[in-house]
Protein backbone atom coordinates (compact mmCIF):
# COMPACT_ATOMS: atom_id res chain seq x y z
CA UNK A 1 0.00 0.00 0.00
CA UNK A 2 2.76 2.02 0.72
CA UNK A 3 4.45 1.89 -2.31
CA UNK A 4 1.69 2.12 -4.27
CA UNK A 5 0.20 5.61 -2.68
CA UNK A 6 3.53 6.72 -3.12
CA UNK A 7 4.39 5.96 -6.37
CA UNK A 8 1.22 7.47 -7.56
CA UNK A 9 1.78 10.48 -5.60
CA UNK A 10 4.62 11.11 -6.94
CA UNK A 11 3.46 10.73 -10.38
CA UNK A 12 0.25 13.05 -10.18
CA UNK A 13 2.42 15.67 -8.74
CA UNK A 14 4.85 15.46 -11.00
CA UNK A 15 2.57 14.80 -14.15
CA UNK A 16 -1.21 16.62 -13.57
CA UNK A 17 0.00 19.07 -9.97
CA UNK A 18 -1.73 22.50 -11.58
CA UNK A 19 -5.13 20.23 -12.28
CA UNK A 20 -6.07 19.44 -8.64
CA UNK A 21 -3.33 20.70 -6.53
CA UNK A 22 -5.44 20.47 -3.39
CA UNK A 23 -5.87 16.32 -4.28
CA UNK A 24 -2.48 15.79 -5.44
CA UNK A 25 -1.00 17.41 -2.10
CA UNK A 26 -3.48 15.23 0.18
CA UNK A 27 -2.55 12.12 -1.58
CA UNK A 28 1.33 12.85 -1.32
CA UNK A 29 0.90 13.58 2.60
CA UNK A 30 -1.23 10.33 2.84
CA UNK A 31 1.38 8.51 1.36
CA UNK A 32 4.11 9.96 3.67
CA UNK A 33 1.64 9.36 6.79
CA UNK A 34 1.84 5.55 4.95
CA UNK A 35 5.13 5.28 4.52
CA UNK A 36 5.79 6.02 7.87
CA UNK A 37 3.26 3.72 9.50
CA UNK A 38 5.09 0.84 7.54
CA UNK A 39 8.94 1.76 8.82
CA UNK A 40 7.37 2.02 12.31
CA UNK A 41 5.98 -1.40 12.04
CA UNK A 42 8.92 -2.62 10.89
CA UNK A 43 11.05 -1.01 13.45
CA UNK A 44 9.26 -2.10 16.47
CA UNK A 45 9.98 -1.13 20.18
CA UNK A 46 7.10 0.90 21.80
CA UNK A 47 8.03 4.11 20.95
CA UNK A 48 7.22 3.28 17.47
CA UNK A 49 4.11 1.43 18.40
CA UNK A 50 3.18 5.33 19.95
CA UNK A 51 3.69 6.57 16.56
CA UNK A 52 2.32 4.06 14.47
CA UNK A 53 -1.02 4.79 16.56
CA UNK A 54 -0.74 8.85 16.39
CA UNK A 55 -0.32 8.23 12.24
CA UNK A 56 -3.14 5.48 12.19
CA UNK A 57 -5.44 7.94 13.94
CA UNK A 58 -4.20 11.45 11.65
CA UNK A 59 -4.63 8.83 8.30
CA UNK A 60 -8.33 8.30 10.27
CA UNK A 61 -9.20 11.41 10.66
CA UNK A 62 -8.00 12.65 7.10
CA UNK A 63 -9.96 10.13 5.59
CA UNK A 64 -13.19 10.88 7.50
CA UNK A 65 -12.49 14.68 6.98
CA UNK A 66 -11.81 14.48 3.47
CA UNK A 67 -14.23 12.05 2.46
CA UNK A 68 -16.96 13.91 4.17
CA UNK A 69 -15.69 17.51 2.56
CA UNK A 70 -15.34 15.51 -0.98
CA UNK A 71 -19.45 14.71 -0.78
CA UNK A 72 -20.12 18.23 0.53
CA UNK A 73 -18.46 20.38 -1.84
CA UNK A 74 -17.05 18.10 -4.66
CA UNK A 75 -16.09 20.95 -6.52
CA UNK A 76 -13.06 21.44 -4.44
CA UNK A 77 -11.78 17.79 -5.59
CA UNK A 78 -11.78 17.80 -9.28
CA UNK A 79 -9.61 14.82 -9.43
CA UNK A 80 -9.86 12.04 -6.29
CA UNK A 81 -7.38 11.41 -3.65
CA UNK A 82 -7.07 8.46 -2.00
CA UNK A 83 -8.96 9.89 1.20
CA UNK A 84 -12.83 11.02 -0.87
CA UNK A 85 -15.38 9.60 -0.73
CA UNK A 86 -14.21 7.68 2.47
CA UNK A 87 -11.72 5.73 0.29
CA UNK A 88 -14.45 4.23 -2.34
CA UNK A 89 -12.60 4.32 -5.30
CA UNK A 90 -9.91 2.03 -3.25
CA UNK A 91 -12.71 -0.14 -1.78
CA UNK A 92 -12.70 1.50 1.57
CA UNK A 93 -9.32 0.55 2.17
CA UNK A 94 -7.87 4.16 3.75
CA UNK A 95 -11.01 4.12 5.85
CA UNK A 96 -10.76 0.46 6.86
CA UNK A 97 -6.64 0.46 7.28
CA UNK A 98 -6.18 2.66 9.80
CA UNK A 99 -9.27 1.11 11.82
CA UNK A 100 -7.29 -2.19 11.34
CA UNK A 101 -4.06 -1.26 12.29
CA UNK A 102 -5.15 0.86 15.84
CA UNK A 103 -6.94 -2.68 17.19
CA UNK A 104 -3.80 -4.33 15.90
CA UNK A 105 -1.56 -2.33 17.50
CA UNK A 106 -3.52 -2.44 20.39
CA UNK A 107 -3.68 -6.13 20.60
CA UNK A 108 0.01 -6.34 20.13
CA UNK A 109 0.90 -4.14 22.92
CA UNK A 110 -0.39 -7.34 25.54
Amino acid sequence: MSVGAVSRSVYQIATEYERAPLAYSLSAIAAVVYAFITYTLFRGGERARRAALVCCAAELVGVLTVGTWTLMDPSAFPDATVWSDYGMGYLFIPVLLPVTGMLWLRRARR
